[in-house]
């Protein structure tokens, strides 16, 4: 159950197929172990062994996934911190963990010397060189590892292989401890349900400080025996192309990604020919309605929507039959994930009822770092506590959709508002590019409910009393937003996600949006 050694026999198997092609260079499945193991070498002359936590802040580049396996291999824990991470929030990561290696380049290092310069046990290594730093060089101490290691493997299915630090969007963030059991479960159910093969050729374009490209993507091809063809940035021409040159049958992105394809893809004077892309797979945060239809308008393809967590990884899917996927939902429960939709008293809810959602399996993950209080209030039984309010489609064999999150739930004159749905029907109007619906404080109603909307490129201005007349023509009017804000783009986190909570602090400073 050691993610590492999995992989390792893999490579074993397809030695010379490409693992990675890294912006056009090749590394073979051979030549990756062999990084692998050099680097696990280095790692455990430097004295880094099982449970040593490992930060690793680099922007995309072929040294983080080594480091990162070889971390794995000698039993030690990942912790994948943004590249864009300023120093405070560095400093913060490194002493919540207690992390005993930080693995950066120079330009980092710079910025985040001041800030972690007082932490005790902490040792960096910068991928560009010590040059008088205070920090060593990764690459001396590579050419000092010794020859003829072999990795041991130590660490096994129930022992961390990871600490993945959420948002953070309030309070303190905290780090889901990940066990290698946890990343292995998660990445076999989705190799049957996605029937991920060796034949495979994903483009990859998301960031792999995140666990969308880094556990998912990069974990289950090289699992699969796949090719993994990766840019170090995304860009939407350059992806349309690749696609078709590269005989790419994979890709994944987010919401904001299929947008930015999307405005690409109408724009060009030749569309790509993508009759060998297999399946286009979309998570991280929720994919709206009209870009769902507008994609398959568009390119012929269904995009296949899942869900996921850094607690949990992925917790259920859409299926691989195009003709089984539906816009609006997140499918069904990947094998050997239990869902269950409960109701503010704890007992499940009717079918078809909004609730809860609640996750039990081997992929949720084993607590907050050094947070067990907050460990505690997250399980009830045993069910992990998403936060996330959906239902259960019982005439659809139980299939998934989601309405937003608890937090995000709007009560307005003693009525329930999920955002989501108010969501929905503004980005159908056809000068909506996207949407956010939040509750700010009302004397008469306890919230009011408002909407901060993006509109199409090229459209017409549209007045915002012209989309609240246009929720009235498709929802009950409490679920209508009291006023509309017009705006250039909405305030996202590294992943993609709509920060809301920014939204609501600007509202009630008064500040613009």
């Amino acid at each position: 159950m050691n993610l590492a050694r999995l992989l390792s026999e893999t490579a074993a198997r397809n030695p010379g197929k490409p693992a990675v092609v890294f912006e056009g260079t090749p590394c073979t499945y051979g030549a990756f172990d062999r990084e692998v193991e050099r680097y696990a070498a280095m790692l455990h002359a430097a004295g880094v062994g099982k449970g040593d936590r490992i930060a690793v802040q680099l922007p995309k580049r072929m040294e983080f996934l080594f480091l990162h396996f070889a971390s794995l291999s000698v039993g030690a824990v990942t912790l994948p911190l943004n590249a864009d991470y300023r120093p405070e929030e560095v400093e913060y990561f490194l002493s919540d963990s207690g992390a005993s290696l930080f693995v950066t380049d120079g330009e980092r290092f710079a910025r985040a010397a001041g800030a972690i310069r007082g932490l005790r046990g902490v040792r960096t290594l910068l991928l560009d060189g010590g040059g008088g730093s205070g920090a060593d060089s990764l690459f001396d101490r590579l050419s000092g590892a010794p020859a003829g290691f072999r990795r041991g493997w130590p660490a096994d299915g129930d022992d961390p292989a990871m600490i993945c630090y959420t948002s953070g969007t309030t309070g303190r963030s905290k780090g889901a401890v990940i066990t290698h059991r946890n990343l292995v479960s998660n990445m076999l159910a989705l190799h049957d349900a996605w029937e991920w093969t060796g034949n495979d050729v994903l483009l990859h374009v998301l960031p792999l400080f995140h666990v969308h490209g880094l556990n998912v993507g990069t974990h289950g091809s090289l699992y699969a025996g796949s090719t993994i063809v990766m840019h170090r940035k995304f860009d939407p021409g350059r992806a349309w192309d690749a696609l078709e040159a590269d005989g790419c049958t994979l890709f994944m992105g987010v919401p904001t990604v299929y947008q930015r394809l999307m405005g690409e893809w109408e724009k060009r004077e030749r569309q790509p020919d993508l009759r060998g892309m297999r399946v286009f797979i979309s998570g991280s945060a929720p994919l709206s309605d009209s870009l769902f239809h507008r994609f398959e308008r568009a390119t012929g393809f269904r995009i296949l929507e899942r869900y996921g967590m850094t607690e949990t990884g992925m917790i259920a899917s859409n299926r691989i039959d195009p003709a089984q996927r539906k816009a609006k939902s997140v499918g069904y429960p990947l094998a050997g994930v239990d869902i269950r939709v409960a109701g503010e008293d704890g007992a499940d809810v009717r079918p078809g009822e909004v609730g809860e959602v609640r996750i039990r399996g081997d992929n949720v993950f084993r607590g907050y770092w050094g947070m067990p209080g907050k460990t505690a209030e997250s399980f009830v039984d045993g069910w992990f506590r998403s936060g996330d309010l959906g239902f259960l489609d019982p005439e659809d064999g139980g299939r998934l959709y989601l309405v937003g999150r608890a937090k995000e739930l709007i009560i307005t004159g003693g009525y329930n508002v999920y955002p989501k749905e108010t969501e929905n029907v503004l980005d159908a109007h056809e000068a909506v590019k996207e949407s956010a619906v939040v509750g700010l404080p009302d004397e008469e109603y306890g919230e009011k409910v408002i909407a901060v909307v993006v509109q199409k490129e090229g459209s017409a201005p549209v007045p915002p009393e012209t989309l609240v007349a246009h929720c009235k023509r498709h929802l009950a009017s409490y679920k209508c937003p009291r006023q509309v804000f017009i705006v250039p783009d909405l305030p996202r986190n590294a992943m993609g996600k709509i920060r809301k909570n920014r939204i609501v602090e600007r509202r009630r400073d008064g500040t613009p949006l």
